[in-house]
């Protein structure tokens, strides 16, 4: 058997997938009846087998496809030298900071290719590199700092249905009949109180977050506020409107919030690093946090001096792996930033690595995001993983505790190539029940 040094990558493999998704909105439209994602296999000489999982589409497959021969035969300790070479070496500038509008959807212009790419490949070779010495990810990281990672309730109004090929009208009927928050209609702020209620008894979760910018703002507030009667003053709440308020309405709305001691933090309520700096002005005891206008290494210089921000959520997926986000926490530790973590729609590969990297950092001290309550299907050997009164505890095996189920694989590749889908839209899934529609500004 080869030893740890000579160890070498000989094989890759990437497998498009879909996720059943249910109708979801968002100030930028509805979820498709699948969410999109993209799992790696990093296949080592010694037959060990590193796992990543990633954003789907085209745009990610043909990044992967032209980063495949420089995997091909590298060593996975070898971290800097693919990063470097997938920038275009080492005297490249840093990327143009990212410029987040209100009239496109909030992932496009910030999913810095070289940095998405090289992020899902480190995953994958921490993976392995834990493996092969016996250690978990999170101890490549810096070490343990803690050992269960809390996360928060991921609230969204929502069209009654629970996604997948049925459709939006036939899942409609299979709401009915289940009745549970994956499948209930959520549109309006009883509905969704009554979704956060049955989340958290589920899953134990111990702080809310509300994805907004699809009521008027009013009944968003009001929202909070029956939150805030059903769970009481000790439950942590946030709002995140993805940019879709004017900064006037993001004032006024946050001028009552705090009145009511609403807000844990408010995140993204305006779009851009100076919008943003004007509401923080405005609203100086009430933290502002992001993850649209700081999603980069190269955002960072703006936002630290206009003060846009005063906590950053983290996402590795968009900042070039675990090893940079452990960099960008020790950024916002050293300018005085709140640190939390982003997510979008995910199977456990994913959430493992989130946990792992959420142990490593002792200054991560809000509860993550997660979307994985709202996704039914994973790859994973043992399938969903279980939170524990709203935490996952962070697994003590070695690399990311991650084993591939290849028959789940296969099923969700199937559903992939069923779905047809090149990559993500939201504003045209809402245009297929609502024609026309296009994202409004409040």
């Amino acid at each position: 058997m080869p030893t740890q040094s000579s160890l070498r990558i000989v094989e890759m493999r990437v497998t498009p997938i879909a996720l059943t998704d249910p109708p979801l909105r968002s100030a930028f439209g509805l979820h498709a009846p699948y969410a999109l994602r993209t799992i790696i296999e990093l296949v080592a000489d010694n037959g060990l087998i590193g796992l990543s999982e990633t954003h789907g589409g085209d745009a990610v497959l043909r990044d992967l496809e032209a980063a495949r021969p420089l995997v091909l035969g590298m060593d996975p300790y070898a971290l800097s030298r693919l990063e470097t070479a997938l920038s275009g070496g080492p005297t490249a500038p840093t990327r143009e900071p990212s410029a987040a509008r209100a009239d496109v959807q909030p992932w496009e212009g910030k999913l810095a290719s070289p940095a998405r790419t090289f992020g899902a490949i480190e995953v994958a070779c921490l993976d392995l590199i834990g493996q092969a010495t016996g250690r978990p990810v999170c101890d490549l990281l810096g070490g343990r700092y803690r050992d269960t990672v809390p996360f928060s309730a991921y609230l969204f109004y929502k069209h009654a249905g629970i996604g997948g090929a049925d459709g939006l009208a036939e899942n409609s009927r299979a709401a009915r009949e289940r009745g549970d928050f994956l499948a209930r209609e959520a549109l309006s702020a009883e509905s969704l109180t009554t979704q956060a209620v049955e989340m958290c008894a589920e899953y134990g979760f111990k702080s809310l977050k509300l994805k907004a910018g699809v009521l008027p703002p009013d009944e968003e507030m009001w929202t909070l506020v029956c939150l805030r009667a059903a769970f009481g003053p000790n439950v942590p709440l946030r709002i995140d409107p993805n940019g879709a308020w004017s900064v006037e309405t993001a004032v006024a709305v946050g001028k009552e919030l705090l009145a009511a001691d609403a807000l844990e933090y408010y995140e993204d309520p305006v779009v851009g690093a100076a919008a943003m700096a004007e509401v923080h002005r405005a609203l100086p005891d009430l933290p502002l946090a992001t993850n649209m206008c700081c999603v980069s290494f190269a955002d960072l210089p703006e936002n630290i001096r206009l003060g846009s921000i005063q906590i950053l959520l983290s996402d590795h997926h968009l900042w070039g792996g675990l090893l940079n986000s452990v960099k960008a926490a020790k950024i916002c530790q050293t300018w005085g930033l709140g640190l939390s973590m982003h997510s979008n729609s995910h199977v456990g590969i994913s959430l493992l690595a989130m946990t792992h990297l959420a142990a490593a950092i002792p200054n991560l001290t809000y509860a993550c995001d997660t979307h994985y309550p709202w996704q039914t299907e994973e790859v994973l050997v043992g399938g969903k993983l279980k939170f524990v009164d709203g935490s996952l505890p962070v697994p003590t095996g070695p690399g990311l505790g991650a084993t591939l189920d290849r028959d789940a694989l296969a099923a969700l590749h199937e559903n992939y190539l069923r779905a047809d889908l090149a990559h993500r839209d939201d504003i045209a899934e809402m245009q297929k029940i609502e024609p026309g529609w296009r994202p409004k500004k409040w």
